[in-house]
């Protein structure tokens, strides 16, 4: 497998532990969305973030959902994640284009501005969880951070990076989310602060050729890593034109009568991998009689 997560503990199941390699993804992204730098750079991140996320989910249908809303000039991302690692995503405005951040690197944080971070959680319940966060620095990693912190009361660390080569397709991507368990003792604590304290970038130890596995090794081998899992990850869409149609049948039955009346053929196009669906007159009279009922 190319992309993939490792699952892992720590320090006798105080720490529980995600790494992945997601340049593959992150490649597709940007191939499928047209995006720029970027937004190629914030977009893997946060498909990174939500394979990870995803897989933490127990349930064979949950669904993991990050939306991103801010005021810079991408003003949102969303990522829609499963339980089996599999993950699509889009940005609202692929095509944004900043120069370098003071540090000479992609400026996420600028493109993305101030705003909020939502997590919803379909598990299958009556109504989905909602958390919701304010964006500390529109950076993604730190976000996810401080909504672990703020929102579930999980102290966490959050890693995400994508490299470009200079041809502006990806050269790396991956990342890691660290926590601490309720019952983790100050010692580990401790240790784990001092070690994550020494990374200087996510994206520096992928750069190196890191796997995973490496880069877990690297920060949780004195506290006696156990990796426990690996899990294949990639960009997945799984729309067809029966899921279109009913998003079709969701604006209402005034809207449809008024395509129909236009008399020509609508094209729906899925936000997530940019197929185009037709729907003729005919059909779409098929699909008015469906929203009647």
């Amino acid at each position: 497998m190319t992309d993939y997560i490792i699952r892992a503990s720590a320090a006798n199941s105080q720490i529980r532990a995600f790494a992945a390699t997601t340049r593959d993804m992150a490649e597709e992204s940007r191939k499928l969305h047209q995006t720029s730098p970027v937004a190629t750079a914030a977009l893997g991140r946060l498909l990174t973030a939500g394979a990870m996320m995803g897989i933490m989910m127990k349930g064979e249908d949950d669904l993991l959902t990050l939306q991103i809303k801010g005021d810079g000039p991408i003003q949102g991302l969303t990522v829609t994640a499963d339980s089996k690692g599999r993950v699509k995503g889009y940005a609202n405005h692929p095509e944004v284009m900043l120069p370098a951040s003071e540090k000479g690197k992609l400026d996420v944080g600028g493109a993305v501005g101030n705003g909020i971070l939502r997590v919803i959680m379909d598990m299958g319940m009556k109504e989905p969880y909602i958390g919701q966060t304010k964006l500390v620095s529109g950076e993604i990693a730190e976000d996810l951070t401080y909504y672990y912190a703020a929102s579930e009361q999980v102290p966490s660390a959050v890693a995400l990076g994508v490299l470009m080569n200079g041809d502006n397709t990806v050269r790396r991507a991956g990342g890691f989310i660290i926590q601490l368990m309720p019952f983790a003792e100050e010692e580990t604590i401790e240790k784990l602060e001092a070690k994550i304290s020494e990374i200087d970038s996510i994206t520096a130890l992928l750069d190196k050729d890191m796997t995973p596995e490496m880069i877990l090794e690297h920060i949780l081998g004195e506290l006696d890593l156990e990796i426990t899992d690996k899990i294949p990850t990639g960009y997945h869409c799984n729309c067809n034109k029966d899921r279109v149609e009913k998003a079709v049948i969701s604006i209402g039955r005034k809207d449809i009568q008024e395509m129909i009346d236009d008399n020509e053929t609508i094209e729906v196009n899925c936000q997530f991998c940019d197929k185009h669906y037709n729907f003729t007159v005919e059909e779409m009279k098929e699909i008015i009689k469906k929203a009647s009922k």
